[in-house]
């Protein structure tokens, strides 16, 4: 990790900059954040999470949303036969955003000042391949110890049913109280899992609820409180990546805007951003087995200049 790493109340880290920022700390021309946290010694300990191999994904298929959020694009998949062979081809146009995704550092910018990751603008992101995420996959991906916060999990346990369409937001002490119930602790550079229930909630749904969903331009979901304390929990805990099964990870529509987390974490700090992962199996063998913590493996798509992508996440114990 960076030799000496700031305290929060050390930020912005250029001080001409916007508020909050981390830039520099890896090196004005840094494309990975947070990701160097996870460093081979990191990953060497991960590795003592695989106890006895058993796998679990944490994609939705590509298709899954019906149709996806915020206007995007659903996919598109054709198959063909290539006659008289018996052989067949099929082809995918997708949003790399309209299921289970990464989103990336070229993705969502300090919308005040107009700049992204290490002070890129709009022009670098047209025409460069600034804060593109293909330099994670250079660096073989995102790969290390990751953590499940089991909220909905908890909250079933405490009789509590919050309203999983709208803005509910999720603090910093309530996700201690997940942790303290699970015994989980964390670690600098654990990959951070956030299970809302909206995945589960979302399944539920009937077509005509799932369209519902996605009429208004700016769709209500559960999510990460916008807070101060929320990013100074987070800051101090040195995660290297913030996963959830929702669509923004923050409660969205963003109730703090000065403390918008997609900022901050995105473009502020390069934090990656896992959303609408599929934590249903996961959490499921989480319980099962007592523990909350294992061996993760990410692999986002090579595409140079990319902004998103899905995960091909693996959790292994």
């Amino acid at each position: 990790m960076a030799s000496e790493r700031p305290t929060f109340d050390e930020l912005p880290l250029q001080k001409d900059g916007p508020k909050g920022n981390a830039w520099g700390l890896w090196g004005p021309d840094d494309q990975l954040g947070m990701l160097n946290l996870l460093t081979p010694e990191v990953t060497t300990a991960a590795a003592r999470e695989i106890v006895d191999g058993g796998r679990v994904s944490v994609n939705l298929p590509l298709g899954h949303l019906t149709p996806p959020c915020f206007g995007r694009a659903p996919l598109e998949h054709k198959i063909w036969q290539k006659t008289p062979r018996i052989v067949f081809d099929d082809a995918l146009s997708i949003n790399t955003q309209s299921s289970s995704q990464w989103d990336g550092f070229r993705h969502y910018g300090f919308q005040k000042e107009g700049l992204f990751y290490n002070g890129k603008t709009p022009d670098d992101i047209r025409d460069s391949n600034a804060n593109s995420m293909h330099a994670w996959v250079e660096k073989g991906g995102i790969v290390g110890r990751g953590v499940l916060l089991d909220y909905a999990a908890w909250a079933d346990s405490q009789g509590l049913s919050p309203e999983i369409f709208s803005p509910t937001t999720i603090t910093v002490s309530t996700l201690k109280q997940v942790a303290e119930s699970q015994g989980t602790t964390l670690r600098s550079g654990d990959i951070l899992f956030i299970r809302s229930g909206y995945v589960r909630a979302y399944n539920k749904l009937p077509a005509p609820d799932r369209l519902a969903l996605t009429e208004p331009a700016v769709p209500s979901a559960i999510g990460v409180e916008s807070s101060e304390e929320t990013l100074r929990w987070l800051w101090e805990n040195e995660f290297a990546a913030v996963v959830g099964d929702h669509p923004s990870v923050e409660a969205w529509p963003v109730q703090n805007r000065e403390y918008c987390l997609h900022e901050w974490l995105l473009a502020g700090w390069g934090v990656p951003l896992g959303e609408l992962f599929d934590l249903e199996s996961l959490s499921a063998e989480c319980k099962k087995r007592g523990r909350w913590s294992f061996f993760f493996t990410s692999m986002p798509l090579n595409v140079i200049g990319g902004v998103a992508s899905p995960p091909n996440g693996i959790a292994i114990f």
